[in-house]
């Protein structure tokens, strides 16, 4: 699956709409966001809290050793369940990480978490309310998956801290702006403020 939206007006639309972001585009250069649509939401939310409150390369390294422990399967929800407790730990796994992962994987089972063919067809509000019923899950992350898995054009995630420093560097405010005051702003990005976001994420690799 590739991006539900036209990236090329996208980026038009967004230069015409604010300068300051315009800008921005200008140094960064193509718009090139790469949907994860080869994994399944239940893998996308699985790597996204293996992922949370660690540095990349220690995230990266428990999430590999998992998927060394799963071999020639696929992460699954009833592969996950059928590794032990024990064995996920010595993966680095926090005990509240496995209890959430085991919780992803049940609610998966269940069908609280949805399959992709009905995510595609679900509205973003509503899968956020979805998947923030799974311990471990919220917002920020259903706001990932809305972007980076089902490649949905108009999300702002006002909490994440790359968005909101690159929004300071960009726009050069001398400080981070607050949920509330980025809410505001971006509502000039609409319909594609995913598109804002992934180059408000690239000024953070920019000089200043």
């Amino acid at each position: 699956m590739d991006l539900s939206y036209d990236a090329q007006r996208a980026v038009v639309t967004l230069r015409r709409s604010d300068e300051q972001l315009a800008a921005l585009m200008r140094r960064v250069g193509r718009f090139a966001l790469v949907p994860r649509s080869n994994m399944t939401p239940f893998h996308e939310l699985l790597r996204a809290i293996i992922y949370q409150q660690l540095s990349g390369k220690a995230a990266s390294a428990i999430y590999k050793r998992i998927l060394k422990l799963l071999g020639a399967r696929k992460p699954s929800p009833r592969a996950i369940l059928e590794l032990s407790t024990e064995e996920l730990r010595v993966a680095g796994l926090s005990r509240s990480k496995i209890i959430s992962v085991k919780d992803l994987a049940h609610k998966t089972i269940e069908g609280m978490v949805p399959g992709k063919r009905r995510l595609q067809k679900m509205e973003d509000k509503e899968i956020v309310a979805k998947l923030v019923a799974v311990r471990g899950v919220g917002q920020w992350t259903a706001e990932m998956l809305l972007i980076f898995n089902l490649g949905r054009p108009d999300v702002l995630p006002v909490s994440d801290l790359g968005v909101r420093k690159g929004f300071m560097l960009a726009y050069q405010t001398g400080v981070m702006p607050t949920e509330a005051e980025l809410q505001q702003y971006g509502e000039r990005w609409r319909p594609y403020r995913s598109v804002a976001s992934w180059y408000l994420w690239r000024a953070n690799d920019l000089e200043y």
